[in-house]
């Protein structure tokens, strides 16, 4: 008797079928915050829609912060770097108007620097050295894993009205 095949259960083809595209990089990247941010115990909301200037916004007590997630995977010489600015154009780069933070998602390193949008003082591209000995001028790794900075009890994080 000659023996069936068994039957597939899928027809997609092996691997990630869509690859890896900046998109889902992206969306990857959101949902490593919202896990990271969630199990810390903070509030995350996402907005209805892609037409806010924030992925997220964040709620500890009774404050509440715009955040905008963004990602990296690969590094020219140890150093990771991230965009400050929308997708629509480098010439917009975010401001503390729409935003009042930048975490950067380093995905090799499994690590957020979590970013006042002061701090970046309107630059286009953000340099960060997570495998690096920090030195003075490594200016963003003060901010590595910085969650204390979204607690209203740090003292530059102000004070619920």
């Amino acid at each position: 008797m000659k023996k069936q095949a068994r039957p597939r259960i899928s027809t997609l083809p092996r691997g990630n079928p869509r690859g890896p595209t900046r998109k889902r990089q992206g969306e990857l990247a959101e949902l490593a915050f919202m896990s990271k941010a969630a199990s810390l115990g903070f509030g995350v909301a996402k907005p209805y829609g892609d037409s806010e200037g924030f992925d997220f916004i964040l709620s500890w007590v009774r404050r509440l912060w715009r955040v905008q997630v963004k990602s990296t995977r690969t590094a020219k010489r140890g150093v990771y770097e991230i965009s400050a600015h929308g997708c629509w154009g480098a010439h917009d780069i975010y401001t503390k108007d729409e935003i009042d933070f930048i975490v950067a998602y380093v995905v090799p390193e499994d690590t957020c620097y979590i970013i006042p949008i002061e701090a970046t003082q309107g630059r286009k591209r953000l340099c960060l050295h997570p495998n690096v000995p920090t030195r003075a001028c490594y200016k963003y790794e003060k901010y590595r894993e910085a969650w204390w900075l979204l607690k209203p009890t740090h003292k530059s994080a102000g004070a619920p009205s």
